[in-house]
């Protein structure tokens, strides 16, 4: 049986793939007819053409263009909008504003058809943690929220652990809910029960905090 893949990056300082990551692209991202990203600054439009053209760049530069590329944000209709997704071979849910993103996956009712599409989905520190089905945005809660729920797993994107006010943060909402504190260069990648991860990502729950493969995450 085919499972779709879902992928949650951190980030890329460097505006590039790192060798694993994009290894694991090549060789899982078989289908490359249509990239559609997914604007987290639905009103800057100029912000998402140069993101988008550049995170296209980082797929062509690891050998793995795309036929077409689409962004969708506030200048697009619904209707064109879940048309793409259905279209979709890989739907990509860029960086920004995780409250504004989700707000226009809900106005575009598109939220439902990414959950139902069979494209792999691809999320990018806001569009990783929109991804989840507890979805947590530190900079502007410590409340978690309901997320996509495409995968059971709650990131903390460009985590940085020598940074003690975040770690006091993360502590306190890891009494309840378990998270993934995720370095930039890091990915998670989740297809059906299969949980695989690259670079420097740790577990914290229940106020300790350990490397995400001791730590025993389970969908």
């Amino acid at each position: 049986m085919d499972f779709r893949l879902f992928g949650f990056f951190s980030g890329f300082p460097n505006h590039c793939f790192p060798h694993d990551v994009s290894k694991r692209l090549s060789e899982d991202l078989t289908h490359r007819s249509s990239l559609v990203f997914v604007s987290a600054w639905p009103e800057d439009y100029a912000r998402n053409d140069s993101d988008s053209a550049g995170m296209h760049s980082m797929f062509e530069d690891c050998n793995i263009p795309f036929a077409r590329r689409h962004v969708i944000d506030n200048r697009m209709d619904s209707a064109l909008a879940t048309q793409l997704i259905h279209e979709a071979s890989c739907i990509f849910l860029m960086g920004g504003h995780p409250g504004l993103q989700l707000q226009l996956m809900r106005e575009k009712n598109i939220d439902v058809a990414i959950c139902i599409a069979s494209a792999a989905v691809l999320g990018v520190s806001a569009g990783a943690i929109n991804m989840a089905k507890n979805s947590l945005d530190t900079k502007e809660s410590p409340v978690p929220y309901n997320g996509l729920g495409l995968a059971n797993i709650t990131v903390k994107p460009h985590f940085e652990p020598e940074n003690q006010s975040i770690m006091s943060c993360l502590f306190k909402i890891s009494m309840n809910l378990p998270i993934c504190a995720m370095e930039d260069d890091s990915a998670i990648f989740v297809t059906g029960d299969r949980i695989s991860s690259i670079g420097e990502i740790h577990w914290i729950h229940q106020g300790k905090i350990c490397p995400l493969w001791q730590g025993g995450l389970v969908l």
